[in-house]
């Protein structure tokens, strides 16, 4: 089962990052988010966002070179793990993870996973941010301007949930 897509035009990275915090109001244990975009479209940016909202210690910035990292809660809330996928070539690279073991008590979010972590869950969150300038040479340096983004329900577990817009 797949719910309606939900699209968004975010102006800047501030209006990124507070869709990420409204986003992790409607997160919980065991939820997996896809972020799927070019270079420089601001994955990490909505996910710094989703961290802000879900309560999370440490600065979320891209895991590029250490692939995966951990952001414990600092409160009740879930920890949040962030993949980047990118250098990742198989479902065995994925597998090699582990992150089976921490699916059920995190809110997941892989950047880069589509097309490999969708077997992670059958119930997720795919999101596809797309810049309008296409990809940048240095992300970091670019001004992150408007984004268009889609946010696809899949599964039972979104059947009712109200997602932000």
């Amino acid at each position: 089962m797949s719910g309606a897509a939900v699209e968004v035009v975010l102006a800047d990275a501030e209006a990124a990052r507070d869709f990420g915090r409204a986003l992790a109001g409607v997160l919980r244990a065991g939820d997996l988010v896809l972020l799927t975009g070019p270079l420089g479209a601001g994955k990490t940016t909505l996910t710094q966002g989703l961290g802000e909202g879900l309560g999370v210690r440490g600065q979320v910035a891209s895991p590029t070179f250490i692939i995966a990292r951990v952001h414990p809660p600092l409160g009740d809330g879930p920890p949040l793990v962030h993949v980047d996928a990118y250098r990742l070539e198989s479902l065995d690279d994925l597998e090699a993870l582990d992150l089976d073991a921490s699916l059920e008590e995190s809110v997941t979010v892989v950047e880069w996973g589509e097309g490999l972590a969708e077997v992670l869950a059958e119930d997720r969150l795919e999101i596809t941010i797309e810049r309008p300038q296409g990809e940048v040479a240095d992300p970091e340096a670019a001004d992150l301007g408007p984004r268009h983004v889609t946010v696809r329900a899949v599964g039972e577990r979104w059947a009712g949930v109200e997602l932000p817009h």
